[in-house]
């Protein structure tokens, strides 16, 4: 009897952190690279205000007090404090509402099965962040009101650490990220909505409906003309402040509203065309610009020790460093355990591990809901922002130490995915398996390699 070969089964395991499609490796790339010069002047505002209020605190805090806008009808006359928390954050938070739009339409929340996971880690990664903080609290002294602070991941801030310490991160699990931050987003601008709104004006809040409703109808109807949809926005943003509803509602609100698939012939979408216009003025601008009026807080070494011995502060970096870590790396190992999702062979457990840790940097929206959940008492708001800046400095550096074990291995991984050997615009990996992309590589010279493939990899698997 004649031996017969080994049948293999077709196998139905998804892959996680595989290599992304070239369109959304492109999306990707130019959004990350925003993000990344952003996230570099984030943390130089970040200094800025440090150095300010600690050396001249009385011109800090004056800056921040300075009150400009009427008064009537809708009472705008705010501190330039108050206009960067409410006003410049409703730019980055309509930026968090176009991409999770795009995500859910064309991205990597478009299908369940690969929407499981990322929506799972974020949720975990609020979700142990929150119950550690409320067990620190949970006693005599403790302020549980705050149990929200260390929930958010600053996508920003974390690219900014990466630039600054050359961590050659792989697009998948820089795309990993930024789905992660996204749908953290979403969750933290529900958490203020429900958790830090009060005296819910109704007028005003329907008032701001009808003009969601309104932006909502002229955008479908393909209605264009920046001077109809920014005014009509900043009405609708004042309306929703008025309300007593968090005005950073009004930008995610409009973002999701925006038409993200392609018709016809376009090249862009409505969205991605919006996008890509205001993503440069939130990063570069409106974040910027509210770290400076909000991560200005005294270091000292007082401070630091209430940071690590009062229940607050504690608990905020306990939920940063520990409570991020573990949510979003056992919710993942969880649903992929779980699921029929295995890992890309390139990368190691150990590889997203290292992101969880990087993901525990809260800063932006840490900073804004420290000052939400103790409007009343702004000497713990001041400690809550002390502990976000301790607790977001020893992710970066934990992040660091572990993402540098493995850069080696990165930037191997970069160089094989950036390769192009034809020069023809796309990378290797999407044309290796072409017989006329190899005829051009043929004829690009003596020196030119074909693309090689990496251990575990498979010629021509996409992800």
């Amino acid at each position: 009897m004649t031996d017969q070969p080994p049948v293999h089964e077709p196998t139905t395991r998804r892959q996680f952190l595989g290599r992304l499609t070239l369109p959304e490796r492109a999306f990707v790339t130019d959004a990350l690279r925003t993000e990344t010069v952003g996230g570099m002047l984030l943390l130089a505002a970040a200094v800025v205000a440090l150095i300010w209020a600690n050396v001249w605190p009385h011109g800090y805090e004056s800056v921040l007090d300075y009150r400009i806008g009427p008064s009537t009808p809708l009472h705008l006359d705010l501190t330039l404090a108050s206009w960067a928390e409410d006003g410049l954050l409703t730019i980055f938070f309509f930026v968090a509402g176009i991409e999770l739009k795009r995500e859910f339409v064309t991205g990597e929340l478009r299908t369940p099965s690969a929407a499981l996971l990322p929506v799972l880690a974020a949720v975990c990664g609020v979700a142990m962040p929150a119950i550690l903080f409320t067990l620190v609290n949970s006693g005599s002294g403790g302020h549980p009101g705050g149990w929200a602070i260390p929930t958010a991941t600053d996508i920003a801030f974390a690219l900014g650490v990466l630039a600054v310490v050359g961590s050659h991160l792989p697009s998948a699990l820089r795309a990993f990220l930024l789905t992660l931050a996204v749908v953290d987003d979403l969750i933290a601008i529900l958490i203020i909505a429900v958790f830090y709104s009060s005296g819910i004006k109704f007028w005003a809040l329907g008032l701001a409906f009808a003009g969601l409703v309104l932006f909502w109808f002229l955008h479908r109807r393909g209605v264009k003309g920046w001077y109809l949809f920014v005014p009509l926005a900043v009405v609708v943003w004042a309306l929703m402040h008025e309300s007593g509803i968090h005005a950073t509602v009004a930008g995610v609100a409009m973002g999701l509203m925006l038409r993200c698939h392609r018709e016809g012939d376009e090249e862009q979408s409505p969205g991605e065309h919006i996008e890509h216009l205001v993503r440069p003025l939130s990063a570069g601008l409106a974040v910027p610009v509210f770290a400076l009026f909000a991560a200005g807080v005294t270091i000292s070494v007082p401070a630091l020790r209430e940071v690590f011995t009062q229940a607050t502060p504690l608990g905020i970096v306990i939920g940063l460093l520990v409570g991020k870590t573990v949510g979003i790396f056992g919710g993942t190992w969880l649903a992929a355990r779980f699921t029929r999702a295995e890992l890309n062979p390139q990368l190691k457990w150990a590889d997203l591990f290292a992101v969880s840790v990087l993901a525990g940097i809260g800063f932006t929206v840490s900073l804004l809901i420290s000052e939400l959940a103790f409007p009343h008492d702004l000497a713990l708001a001041d400690r809550s922002k002390t502990a976000v800046l301790v607790g977001s400095l020893l992710c970066a550096t934990v992040a660091t130490v572990l993402l540098k074990l493995r850069n080696r291995h990165y930037r191997a991984l970069c160089e094989e995915e950036d390769r192009d050997t034809d020069g023809d615009g796309i990378p290797d990996v999407y044309q290796q398996d072409d017989p006329a992309w190899r005829a051009r590589a043929a004829d690009a010279g003596p020196n030119a390699e074909p693309a090689r493939h990496l251990p575990g990899e498979e010629p021509g698997a996409d992800g």
